[in-house]
């Protein structure tokens, strides 16, 4: 199957996929063509030898010395900036976390040495299936190629570097997490806050509820234990499901899932966009009783979407009865912009007092079931998890356009998480470099104490605290599990 392709959108939260010619550059020459396999065998080695770049050697102040204290000088870059980049690599991203977590064992295997990798790098060129044995080696070949991000892909039938040695048609995906991805630009057309790139905490509760939903359906509908939900860096959220079971699924059982989460269907035109049947499904029941109380905090008071005119035809529109549309424009015509909290209200009091003659209260009750769900319900990018072969963004790069990194959500405290608290490139470097150690070396030894991880010197420690616990409590379900780990793949046999 060929791989799913879509256009990048401005948050960089898509799947970049393969491309047919990209720019590299060469060293004298400028800007060279290469075709796709030609850059891949640029970086085939497997840079084992190579010696490891020491970031500290990048920055230099005014007397040319090298440094913490040069990090302050660079505060003002942009922050994809290839320098910036290469202190954050070296010095603050969970490499150690990273291999465990995908590998999902201590010991080196086939999860991680036949796992993908995919280099967006600062020339825009795309670099795919890249593979590495162990961290050491991913890590290594991170600093020297500095991406400004890079993805994650399937684990494959063999390691992808080989790929093309092994016997056609037996190169194929075998094992990748199951993955959602929730994007505020599929709610534009509902939030009356901001729009495209821009994002506040008020419409950053359609990301809470989205999550809310798909999080106690993965849990309770399907029995999945293991999910990551990570910022995405910008305006949306991603969803790992890292069970084995999850993994292993086939890109119809993956399907499958994502047509269990499609409830808002049609594009931005007006119209009736949740349909439902009834009885409700048990999952749509649950997900509106989780939503109901936050429709009206804030969907009706946060986004008041039909205080003007136009937004109450909207939800006239939505309404089953004429004579009660009737009713309630009058109503709302004699009154400049009445808040939405209080048109809300009016639906119900107009239709107990008889406005209308036609109306059929369980109907009307059941068209209001369908408007909370129209503006709560989570709009998925569906598919972004129909595929095996789709590629995601890392936890833990940085999105370039933010300087924010894409950090793990605690999900017991998600109604606490604020995208404007993440915390950028630029403010971790400046507080590695103010960070005072109030433990001294002793003289005659070193203190064990005085070795802090710059990590631990920033604000991205209780990230790296809850990913390192999401990994042990994964890591330590696979133990539990009897099921033998896959052996590297030989030709005829089955995993």
């Amino acid at each position: 199957m060929a791989p799913h392709k879509t256009t990048p959108d401005d948050d960089g939260d898509d799947d970049m996929q393969d491309v047919d010619s990209m720019q590299v550059d060469s060293a004298g020459a400028g800007e060279k063509t290469l075709v796709k396999d030609e850059l891949e065998q640029m970086f085939d080695d497997d840079l084992d030898d190579e010696p490891m770049v020491d970031a500290s050697n990048v920055y230099k102040n005014n007397s040319g010395k090298a440094g913490m204290a040069v990090v302050s000088d660079i505060l003002s870059a942009n922050p994809s900036d290839p320098q910036i980049m290469l202190q954050f690599y070296s010095r603050l991203f969970p490499w150690r976390q990273l291999f465990r977590w995908l590998n999902h064992s201590e010991l080196p295997s086939t999860d991680f040495a036949h796992r993908e990798f995919a280099f967006t790098l600062h020339n825009e060129a795309y670099l795919r299936y890249q593979s590495y044995p162990t961290f050491e080696t991913l890590r290594r070949d991170v600093l020297k190629l500095n991406p400004s991000r890079f993805e994650i892909g399937p684990v494959y039938s063999a390691r992808p570097r080989d790929r093309k040695q092994v016997p056609k048609g037996s190169f194929k995906p075998i094992e990748k997490e199951l993955v959602f991805d929730i994007d505020l630009t599929d709610y534009d057309e509902i939030r009356t806050c901001c729009s495209k790139t821009k994002i506040c905490i008020k419409c950053w509760q359609f990301v809470t509820m989205a999550i809310k939903v798909v999080d106690v359906a993965l849990r309770e509908d399907f029995g999945f234990q293991h999910i990551m939900w990570v910022y995405s860096g910008r305006r949306g959220a991603h969803a790992w499901v890292c069970d084995k079971k999850a993994r292993r699924l086939d890109d119809g059982k993956r399907r499958a899932i994502a047509a269990y989460f499609e409830v808002v269907k049609g594009g931005s035109q007006s119209g009736k966009k949740v349909n439902l049947d009834r009885p409700l499904h048990p999952h749509i029941r649950r997900s509106h009783d989780i939503l109901k109380d936050d429709f009206k905090r804030n969907i009706l008071e946060n986004q008041d979407p039909f205080r003007t005119e136009k937004q109450a035809e909207r939800l006239l529109q939505l309404l089953p009865d004429r004579q009660l549309n009737e009713a309630l424009r009058e109503k709302w015509d004699s009154t400049i912009e009445r808040p939405s909290s209080d048109k809300w209200k009016d639906i119900d009091a107009l239709a107990g007092s008889g406005a209308s003659k036609t109306v059929i209260p369980k109907v009307l009750l059941e068209h209001k079931q369908d408007v909370i769900l129209e503006y709560t319900y989570p709009r998925l990018d569906a598919e972004v998890s129909k595929h095996l072969n789709h590629l995601l963004k890392s936890p833990f790069v940085v999105h370039p356009g933010t300087g924010k990194v894409c950090v793990p959500i605690d999900i017991s405290k998600l109604d606490e998480f604020d995208p404007d608290d993440v915390p950028t490139v630029m403010q971790l470097l400046k507080e590695i470099d103010d960070w005072k150690n109030p433990v001294k070396k002793e003289e005659d030894g070193d203190n064990p104490l005085s070795r802090v991880s710059d990590i631990d010197k920033t604000s991205l420690k209780p990230y790296h605290d809850l990913f390192s616990k999401f990994v042990q409590k994964l890591l330590n379900a696979e133990k539990s599990d009897h099921l033998e780990k896959p052996k590297i793949k030989m030709e005829g046999v089955d995993f």
